[in-house]
């Protein structure tokens, strides 16, 4: 094949490297894109889009199964419903393809090459592809790595069989009788939620003493009701062992003892790790930050004309953040002057409640050695929430003391993740408490709850 010579190569088609592309080829500079799957990545294929699909479908089951039973707050009565997993299945694959066709489509209305294959490093400027046509050689004068992240594997539970990650829970065609889910982090819970809703057995091992460890304890507490109404067992302080000869999970328990668990397929939800192998990373050298590669407030890494992005840089693993980095460095390609100076990150729990956190909590404010004020308005007593038949959770928000500049805010409650954007955009904007009380609200709308903490916080709420 004749070689490529280009401006920018962005190595992984994901929501941080296709973001990247796009924007760097509306500032018409010349760029290719290597992606060795579908564009889109994790999130796209096999990850937030389609288990966000998943979860959709399994609360529209869930709430005909209440209908059936009689048991609907709205007085909605049905006979008993039935679900078609391989249908349900195919409904979410066509959502994301397309999606990936639209990513496809827009890349080319950017004028992004698109070159599909396994890309590898021969050195900081040259990258060899493996297509399905051959070895094709590509130049850059800028190299993005958008590698992302893959599950990280157990060692005595390696994927295989009934042992399943997220991408194979994902594409499940019937739905096991017993689930039995290792890690209460959101993926975890996020697919265990879903499974439960669909009647399957769920059972949830964590190693930690508590369900979401990184969320505080006041905004998890409805999840965890919910989770026991639901009917999934979750065992805490315990850790996955192996499997028995007769194929049960065995787990250490808190108290030192061994258990064994029944299960029809086990699903392995402890975390992520950056993909940062089998792209050619010793033909570089790069300063890498443990597992991730080092960055600096530009995406840069410690080789010039090598940029980093997403997942294989570091937390929050969060497509959001992979395109917001992505977006940056197309730009700086293009000689603006950018840098990484973001107040907060939203990060959202698909859980039933959802959860929303956006900045610093009460305790990590206080950790941080600030004079804080804060207070959260209950749903309760919110009129939107009410009409929806979903009075769980609330909002709240956390200020300076001094001169009321909000720091964080936070809520758990039914679809409170369209909630985020707004979140984020009070904390990028440097809202105080009085900007945020002062400005109107639609009624009957969720956000109220927003307006009403602000106002309960400064000590004065309306409807409290």
């Amino acid at each position: 094949m004749k070689d490529i010579s280009c401006k920018l190569l962005v190595i992984g088609a994901g929501p941080g490297g296709y973001v990247c592309a796009i924007r760097a080829g509306q500032l018409g500079i010349d760029t290719v894109i290597v992606e060795a799957s579908k564009p889109g990545g994790t999130c796209l294929n096999v990850g937030c889009i389609p288990s966000k699909a998943m979860i959709h479908a399994a609360d529209e089951f869930h709430g005909a199964v209440a209908a059936s039973k009689g048991s609907s707050p709205v007085g909605i009565s049905l006979s008993e419903p039935k679900i078609d997993l391989k249908k349900t299945v195919a409904w979410k694959d066509n959502i994301v393809g397309r999606l990936t066709s639209g990513v496809s489509g827009l890349l080319k209305k950017a004028k992004v090459k698109i070159v599909t294959g396994r890309a590898k490093f021969r050195d900081g400027k040259t990258v060899e592809v493996e297509t399905e046509t051959g070895s094709q050689i590509i130049r850059a004068e800028n190299i993005v790595i958008a590698t992302g992240s893959q599950p990280v594997e157990l060692p005595n539970l390696p994927f295989g069989a009934k042992v399943l990650s997220s991408t194979e829970a994902l594409a499940l065609k019937a739905l096991p009788e017993k689930i039995t889910v290792i890690g209460a982090g959101y993926i975890g819970l996020e697919l265990g939620t879903a499974f439960a809703k669909l009647g399957a057995d769920v059972t949830i091992i964590e190693a930690q003493d508590r369900v979401l460890p990184l969320y505080d304890r006041e905004l998890v507490r409805p999840v965890e009701k919910r989770l026991g109404e639901l009917g999934i067992e979750i065992v805490l302080s315990a850790k996955a062992k192996g499997l028995s000869g007769t194929g049960a999970l065995l787990i250490e328990t808190a108290d030192g003892g061994e258990r064994k668990i029944e299960a029809d397929a086990i699903l392995v939800t402890v975390g992520r790790k950056p993909a940062t192998e089998g792209w050619g990373r010793e033909e570089l050298v790069l300063d890498m930050d443990g597992r991730f590669i080092r960055i600096d407030e530009e995406c840069r890494t410690s080789m010039r004309g090598i940029f980093a992005i997403g997942d294989v840089t570091g937390e929050p693993m969060l497509a959001h953040r992979a395109m917001a980095q992505g977006e940056m460095v197309a730009e700086i390609v293009a000689s603006h002057k950018r840098s990484w100076d973001k107040v907060a990150i939203p990060a959202v729990c698909f859980t039933d409640p959802e959860i929303v956190s956006v900045g610093l909590s009460p305790d990590e404010a206080k950790q941080a050695g600030r004079e804080i004020k804060a207070a959260q308005f209950p749903f309760s007593a919110n009129g939107r929430a009410m009409s929806m038949a979903d009075e769980t959770g609330f909002v709240r928000v956390v200020a300076r003391a001094d001169n009321n500049l909000v720091l964080g805010i936070q809520a758990v409650g039914r679809g409170v993740s369209e909630l985020s954007a707004s979140f984020g955009l009070a904390l990028e904007m440097g809202a105080c408490l009085e900007d945020i009380a002062g400005t109107i609200h639609a009624h009957p709308t969720q956000g109220e709850a927003l307006q009403e903490a602000a106002l309960r916080t400064l000590g004065h709420a309306l409807h409290i």
